[in-house]
């Protein structure tokens, strides 16, 4: 769920934070430095290899901003950028709503994007941008499923890079 890019050598940290309901979450990749194609390959080959394992029902969206920002006061390098990517099939549920602590996280700076998953709820998007994304240069995109996610997932990716 969290991405930091930037840095002195345009080089980029990463990270993977899976999430559901409250207290349902895990880093699933800790902060790596992206900086080569190599590097890209075997980050892209680890995401690759994470389980999807999720608590069906609940969607934590404000917890998961409040582990991302734990995550980004702990990060091992000064970055330029600041982006936590949040990616999701259902709105907010469960937990503390998400607009006060996007709300304090674009005001330390840091960027929100999305990417909706709209095979259950049609109208996520709208979901995401009122209450989810936030920042410079926000955005998010969409997907009709998740057989489409990857597509989606790249598309979103190339965007954020080229706005560096």
């Amino acid at each position: 769920m969290v991405a930091l890019q930037g840095g002195p050598q345009r080089a980029s940290l990463l990270s993977v934070l899976l999430w559901s309901g409250i207290g349902a979450h895990e880093v699933m990749i800790d902060w790596t430095r992206v900086d080569t194609d190599a590097a890209i390959n075997a980050f892209a080959e680890a995401v690759g290899d994470v389980p999807r394992t999720v608590r069906a029902g609940e969607t934590a969206i404000g917890e998961a901003l409040v582990v991302a920002e734990t995550m980004l006061a702990a990060l091992p390098a000064p970055a330029s950028r600041r982006i936590i990517d949040v990616a999701g099939d259902g709105r907010s549920n469960a937990g503390i709503p998400p607009a006060p602590i996007r709300d304090r996280l674009i005001a330390a700076g840091v960027t929100i994007n999305g990417l909706c998953v709209l095979h259950e709820e049609p109208d996520l998007l709208q979901s995401y941008t009122t209450e989810v994304i936030g920042g410079p240069g926000a955005f998010a995109v969409e997907c009709k499923d998740y057989d489409t996610f990857a597509e989606a997932m790249r598309r979103k990716l190339v965007r954020e890079l080229s706005s560096l």
